[in-house]
């Protein structure tokens, strides 16, 4: 394909009449193009119109240029920038067609009024416009700072706003292209195409010719091409089509305080991400995005009602309860996706249909009443990959223990409190014998599960501490999981097993976990008390 610079060109001296369409952003680019245009007008009035500021050249060439370069990554057709009077005098415009080639831009149109300009409908008679000298220095200066040959300079006349009539219109115009204009483009704020078309007569095709049809849109499109118009600007109607739809949008939302009336009129969320190449992104991610771990999922264990905390599980699960103003499971989610995990799945039972978080997947354990964590698992076993994090739905904690979680290499890795057990929440099944203590002082230290369970002097020892209901599962350790579960389904009293069964199933088959010991900074909702004191946790420890 020719560059930029080079279809621009192409589109100036085409034999026919061509169109372009005028643009304000990345997004509004690339819809121009989607549409079949072959180049885009980046015009001055939309560009400011998006930014909320006058024409009048409040919005600074570097914003201009800002905003460009996202438009010309968006796009593959050619960008023709609305340049006002050059921002300047001719030193500034040097340096402005530097600055546009280096974002890709493929021309400048630039028109000869005094810096600051104002826009030309706006008491376009009283604008005094450059001398002819000045603006011939500036076109020229232009040229010669351009490295590019097919870069392009449009120079505009305003000689008909400005009242001056055709014979200005066509001295103005053969200076300008003697100076090294690349096209001539002649502007008119009449209803009717008089005065172009007069122009265009005369000038007898010496240089492309360009207009702006926005005044005498009604014009027959067959006419230009009669008075061999080589280029054809739609100047500002994508910026006003905009505007017209979002103020209907919004007063119709103001009006109804409902999105029902709008919903299926308006484009949907998924073609946002498609103009913004999001599926692009994602096979990208394929081929380049080479993390040395899998991509972590989670797994929570959520059918439970919690009966324990009675007439606030009338209506919802535990995992609902707010705690200082949001739900448990809200916060679990954020804290998952504050590391990255984006693929957590709920295994909800009780009143499941309460369960209204964003960005979950959600299975349901049917028999929730009659069955325990393990069937709660089983019900999300596809959930489980190469790296998983399992735990109860109504767990908080420190967000380091998360952290320290990802950051160990084991098959199996079990979170377990070593805080005494009088000091030390949780469920009371979940009692932790290890094959050694917690050793304060090593960092990561290898430390393997012997058993779980209620006892607290299992075979005459003395607890290590307490499993808080955290799991990860990662490489090998999912086939481990797979095994240990095959093995406990044989038993009959499956169904109303827990996590704790699973652990020592994993130990007796010798893939015992490994133990990552924390002291505190965690607690689970059992009762009413524990809720009270998971406020003050949450809002403490930004849990």
């Amino acid at each position: 394909m020719n560059s930029k610079t080079t279809q621009l060109r192409h589109l100036l001296s085409s034999d026919g009449t061509e169109f372009i369409m005028e643009a304000h952003n990345g997004l509004s680019a690339r819809i121009v193009e989607e549409t079949g245009f072959k180049g885009i007008w980046a015009s001055g009035l939309a560009l400011s119109a998006q930014h909320a500021v006058r024409d009048n050249n409040e919005l600074s060439w570097t914003q201009v240029v800002d905003v460009l370069e996202f438009m010309a990554d968006a796009t593959s057709i050619p960008i023709l920038l609305d340049g006002d009077t050059g921002y300047g005098d001719f030193n500034n415009m040097r340096r402005l067609v530097r600055k546009l080639e280096q974002r890709g831009i493929a021309g400048v149109c630039i028109e000869d009024k005094l810096f600051p300009k104002t826009n030309s409908f706006i008491q376009g008679e009283r604008q005094p416009l450059e001398d002819v000298e000045t603006f011939c220095g500036k076109i020229q200066a232009g040229k010669d700072a351009q490295s590019d040959d097919d870069f392009c300079i449009v120079a505009r006349v305003e000689a008909f706003i400005a009242g001056w009539g055709l014979d200005e219109a066509l001295r103005r115009a053969e200076a300008y292209r003697e100076a090294g204009a690349d096209a001539i483009l002649m502007h008119s704020k009449l209803s009717r195409p008089d005065e172009i078309l007069a122009f265009a007569t005369e000038w007898a095709d010496r240089a492309p010719l360009v207009i702006v049809p926005t005044k005498y849109y009604s014009t027959p499109t067959e006419v230009f091409r009669q008075h061999r118009v080589s280029l054809v600007i739609w100047a500002n109607h994508l910026i006003r089509s905009a505007i017209s739809a979002m103020q209907d949008t919004a007063a119709r939302i103001q009006a109804s305080e409902s999105l029902v009336d709008v919903e299926g009129q308006i484009a949907t969320v998924a073609e946002i991400f498609r103009l913004q190449g999001a599926d692009e992104l994602l096979e990208a991610e394929k081929r380049y995005a080479r993390s040395a771990r899998a991509e972590t999922s989670a797994v929570i264990l959520a059918a439970s009602r919690g009966q324990a905390l009675r007439e606030l599980t009338r209506e919802r699960p535990k995992v609902m309860i707010p705690v200082a103003g949001k739900p448990v499971l809200r916060r679990l989610v954020d804290k998952f996706k504050a590391q990255g995990i984006n693929d957590v799945t709920v295994v909800a039972g009780y009143r499941s249909e309460a369960i209204d978080v964003q960005g979950v997947r959600i299975v349901e354990n049917g028999d929730w009443e009659e069955t325990g964590e393990l069937a709660s698992l089983v019900c999300a076993l596809d959930a489980v990959g190469p790296d998983t994090i399992v735990l109860y739905g109504d767990l908080l904690f420190r967000t380091y223990i998360l952290n320290n979680l990802l950051d160990w290499d084991a098959p199996l890795l079990a979170v377990v409190d070593s805080s005494p057990l009088d000091q030390a929440q949780g469920n009371t099944n979940d009692i932790a014998y290890c094959n050694a203590r917690d050793d304060r002082a090593m960092y990561q230290q290898r430390a393997f599960l012997d058993r779980v369970c209620a006892d607290r002097d299992w075979q005459g020892r003395e607890p290590d501490g307490r499993w808080i209901g955290l799991l990860r599962i990662s490489g090998d350790g999912r086939d481990a999981v797979g095994r240990g579960l095959d093995a406990l389904r044989a038993d009959p009293g499956f169904p109303r097993m827990g996590m704790p069964d699973l652990l020592n199933q994993l130990i007796e088959q010798g893939d015992a976990p490994q133990v990552q010991y924390i002291t505190g900074h965690w607690m689970d909702l059992n009762n009413h008390d524990d809720l009270q004191r998971a406020a003050g946790f949450a809002q403490g420890h930004r849990s």
